[in-house]
């Protein structure tokens, strides 16, 4: 029988004057970018806490503390990366990844593809194993009014 692992992800991040928007290793260009201790890729955050959970590995607040100085203003590709490398060092291979970007603007349609390539190139996996979707809220809540911008990632791994 094989051994299936589901875990699920979610991250958030304020919307801040002066900051780069990185979104699943993207730079978009925007007036705003999201503030946080690394370069605050809400999306590749949702990624790797949904990895994360379902090797039982915690979050990332306990793989990458934000009180570590040696993460400020890294990029999060790397953290994805390492993360790959813990779920393999455990014998974990990933099936597959399904992410949602809830953000009001700025329409992130047009990198969709990029950002899904950048996710499975930093764990080694093949882009169609790799989905990203958006959506708006409608104007309601904190990523509608464009205070801020959140994320949620599903993924399924497989003991190799």
């Amino acid at each position: 029988m094989t051994d299936l692992r589901i875990g699920h992800g979610y991250d958030v991040h304020r919307l801040a004057e002066g900051r780069r928007l990185v979104l699943g290793g993207v730079e978009i260009p925007w007036e705003r970018g999201l503030l946080g201790h690394s370069d605050a890729d809400v999306l590749v955050h949702a990624v790797m806490d949904a990895l994360a959970g379902a090797a039982c590995l915690g979050d990332i607040g306990r793989l990458f503390p934000d009180t570590d100085p040696s993460y400020a203003g890294i990029s999060s590709l790397k953290l994805l990366r390492e993360t790959g490398r813990l779920l393999a060092e455990r014998g974990y291979g990933v099936v597959n990844i399904d992410t949602t970007l809830l953000a009001q603007a700025p329409k992130v349609g047009p990198y969709r593809q990029e950002m899904a390539e950048n996710i499975a190139e930093a764990l080694g996996l093949q882009p169609e194993q790799v989905n990203v979707k958006a959506t708006t809220e409608e104007g309601l809540g904190f990523t509608g009014d464009g205070s801020g911008m959140a994320a949620h990632a599903v993924a399924l791994l497989e003991k190799l």
